[in-house]
């Protein structure tokens, strides 16, 4: 589902939920007004909860490859009036759409670049600078981020989501949140 059919959708009087499955700390830095959220890492657990909602369901993530995933996710527990927004936040933000906000931070997708350059070029000053050997430091992230762009996964991504800057606030509880989701509660959580 491309943005505008999203912001037409949400204009009307369809019954229609917006489930993002980004991190909590994503979500709080920007989300689509009403929006839920519930983790990528967390809907497995909730996905046959999820599945009895009534109406149509638009998973939505940073640019797409999450939302992908708990699309098959939903699927796979029987949901079947399930749909992506394409190019996720980016594309919706790109559009000019009004966006929420809990508390700014930097994304998680930021947060990779960051680690994986610092690591890169400490690495290779180290191999500069104290031994050839070190070269490898920079080899394995520069693997790694082949792999993760091949895979559309990120391990160091997945890592840093854990860390309690990532997690959003204690207010984040996804049970609840599912509850909400399924009585149809105007959400922006």
């Amino acid at each position: 589902m491309q943005a505008t059919q999203l912001s037409a959708l949400l204009a009307g009087a369809a019954a229609t939920r917006l489930l993002d499955v980004r991190t909590p700390s994503e979500f709080d830095n920007a989300h689509i007004a009403g929006a839920y959220n519930v983790p990528l890492d967390q809907l497995h657990e909730h996905a046959h909860e999820v599945r009895a909602a009534t109406g149509g369901v638009i998973l939505i993530c940073q640019s797409g490859g999450r939302a992908q995933r708990a699309d098959a996710v939903l699927r796979g527990a029987g949901m079947a009036n399930v749909h992506v927004l394409d190019g996720g936040m980016q594309a919706w933000r790109a559009a000019g759409f009004a966006v929420a906000r809990v508390r700014p931070r930097v994304s998680l997708e930021r947060q990779v670049r960051i680690v994986a350059g610092a690591i890169v070029a400490t690495g290779s000053v180290a191999a500069l600078t104290i031994n050839p050997l070190l070269a490898v430091v920079p080899l394995l992230i520069g693997s790694g981020l082949v792999f993760a762009g091949l895979t559309d996964t990120c391990a160091m991504g997945m890592l840093l989501a854990k860390l309690p800057y990532n997690r959003g606030s204690a207010a984040c509880d996804t049970e609840s949140i599912v509850r909400q989701f399924l009585a149809g509660e105007r959400g922006s959580r």
